[in-house]
């Protein structure tokens, strides 16, 4: 187990896994995901949520361990999903008079994934503001709909001034591995979470009440220090603000010559004193193009024309885009076709229902390969998109 200090009466039960490859079977977790969960111990105990089932026993030792032969009064349930909730029936199995605690819509759907005898004695459903006392401790219930599943709650320890965050402020990466909060946590956000950025700000007005002293998440590190911070990104994040004034190119190119002058644009940006991130869409990885489209105020795409269209590795960043509610950007497009050039006019297309995207009148049409004849529409785009 993590030797990782919450308090003296709050205890991290949590295990990493650094053997998972694709977290929720499509994103690279190079270092490992964490699986959060908490014991309170007090006059009462409360269990915060379980984890996935590729650590059941180690998740069992560790709560254990730290029970020294108390038995659990609560089983709070935060969320539903399976990397947090597949040991809830072998928790009940194992300590038959604890409750479950959750929400109206968790025990709704809970039987879409156990078969837990005496269900309806075994849960006490709490809503918007209640509270469970524990003795000393209190945890208040927040609702958080959509954060990003409908049956999500947080809660908030009254006494010490934690606040139990569900999937709010995760981050890929497991507790093992120190590295840099955002960059992981700006990746999963937007791939994970992007698409609900109303409802994570109205959770983040009702946690705007709270005298908060301690963020622990499902996923991720515990946040003690400068909590403003990680509050301000989810700030920028869930209104669909950029964060860095800045340029994403983000090219889809079939033989290299298509990515020839996405990179001449690169190398022009940078002339001019723009911050500039690059990706190629064929072999970089799609989550970390998506959490940098979100992150600059600014994108220029450069993709090739394929089958009428416009080559597919493009054509999923677009849909990915449109699906985790893409927004208030400007964008400059860049094509290539041999004989029938159309990229341009799909791209737009998948561009124009999107909030808010403004895109360059100055677009760029490549035939093959760069000529020098190129350069003038590749100046033009350039001007425009830094202005």
């Amino acid at each position: 187990m993590n030797n990782i200090t919450i308090s003296e009466s709050i205890k991290y039960i949590g295990v990493d896994d650094t053997t998972l490859d694709l977290f929720e079977s499509q994103y690279i977790v190079p270092h490992g995901v964490s699986y959060n969960s908490y014991l309170i111990l007090d006059e009462k105990i409360a269990v915060m949520d379980t984890v996935d089932a590729r650590k059941t026993k180690e998740w069992f030792d560790n709560l254990d361990k730290e029970l020294k032969e108390r038995v659990p009064d609560y089983l709070i349930v935060s969320h539903l999903e399976p990397d947090h909730s597949a040991n809830i029936q072998l928790f009940t199995e194992k300590y038959k008079e604890a409750k479950l605690v959750l929400s109206a819509k968790a025990k709704a759907m809970l039987p879409q994934f156990f078969n837990i005898e005496g269900l309806d004695e075994r849960c006490i459903v709490v809503k918007e503001g209640e509270e469970l006392d524990l003795g000393n401790h209190h945890l208040k219930f927040i609702m958080a709909p959509m954060v990003h599943w409908p049956e999500v709650m947080v809660e908030y320890e009254t006494t010490e001034k934690v606040l139990f965050s569900a999937d709010g402020f995760g981050k890929f990466g497991a507790l093992s591995h120190d590295e840099d909060w955002a960059c992981e946590a700006r990746r999963y956000y937007f791939n994970i979470v992007g698409k609900y950025g109303a409802p994570v700000q109205a959770l983040l007005k009702k946690a705007s009440t709270l005298d908060i002293k301690m963020i622990c998440p499902l996923h991720g590190p515990i946040l003690k220090d400068n909590l403003g911070y990680y509050i301000d990104k989810y700030q920028i994040w869930s209104s669909y603000q950029s964060e860095d004034e800045g340029v994403l190119v983000a090219s889809a190119s079939i033989h290299g010559n298509t990515k020839e002058v996405a990179l001449k644009v690169v190398d022009l940006l940078k002339e001019k004193g723009v911050k500039v991130a690059f990706t190629d869409l064929t072999r970089d990885d799609m989550a970390e193009a998506v959490e940098d489209a979100f992150r600059y105020s600014k994108m220029i795409l450069a993709g090739a024309t394929y089958d009428g269209g416009v080559f597919s590795p493009m054509e999923d960043f677009l849909h990915r885009l449109q699906h985790k509610g893409y927004q208030n950007k400007t964008v400059g497009l860049i094509e290539n076709g041999s004989w029938a050039p159309l990229a341009n006019k799909v791209m737009k297309e998948m561009l124009t229902p999107m909030k808010n995207v403004t895109i360059c009148e100055n677009t760029v049409t490549i035939k093959s390969t760069y000529k020098d004849e190129n350069q003038e529409a590749i100046n033009q785009l350039v001007e425009e998109i830094c202005h």
